[in-house]
């Protein structure tokens, strides 16, 4: 079973363990994956922010647990960064929790979630090309790949060519996903 609740102050800890043990398999797709980044301090001022933006409704970040929030799997995220109408999805997942379907399953949900927010009708997936892991995601929700542009790599293993997929609210059936209800 897969929960998503919304960040708390009490998951920083097992936030910067997870990172902490991921660091080599984040660090070539996430800018932020750094030293600090697992550092529970550093991950107390993110959730801080995070409220914040909640209370503003820029971003809405979850934490992503397996087995009755007895594990935590990742974070991910609802961003208003890509211009009207629209809302990224953002995610992680902790290395030792890949490829077992918890950030497809993730996204999914979010997807439902944000195509539900005031004024949104259509929800995008960023990722560098040869991010392969990241793009099967939203390949595996029925998202189109609408475009590929340039942009400065912003982590080591990042190629310059961005990704981007959209589920776009008009093509929806009944609002939800392809993958909805497998």
């Amino acid at each position: 079973m897969l929960v998503l609740r919304r960040l708390r102050a009490t998951d920083a800890g097992e936030i910067a363990a997870a990172v902490s043990a991921s660091m080599e398999h984040l660090r070539p797709w996430m800018p932020w994956a750094t030293p600090e980044a697992a550092d529970p301090k550093t991950q107390r001022v993110r959730v801080a922010e995070a409220d914040e933006m909640w209370a503003a409704g820029t971003d809405y970040i979850y934490s992503v647990f397996a087995d009755e929030e007895s594990v935590l799997v990742g974070a991910i995220g609802l961003h208003r960064r890509v211009g009207d109408g629209g809302i990224e999805i953002g995610y992680w997942i902790a290395e030792n929790q890949t490829r077992r379907g918890f950030g497809t399953a993730a996204a999914e949900a979010l997807t439902s979630v944000a195509l539900g927010l005031p004024g949104v009708r259509r929800v995008e997936i960023h990722c560098d090309e040869a991010n392969v892991a990241s793009a099967a995601i939203p390949r595996k929700l029925g998202y189109r790949l609408d475009r590929v542009i340039a942009h400065e790599p912003e982590a080591p293993g990042e190629s310059g060519r961005r990704m981007i997929w959209v589920w776009d609210a008009s093509g929806a059936a009944a609002g939800r996903p392809a993958a909805a209800g497998r």
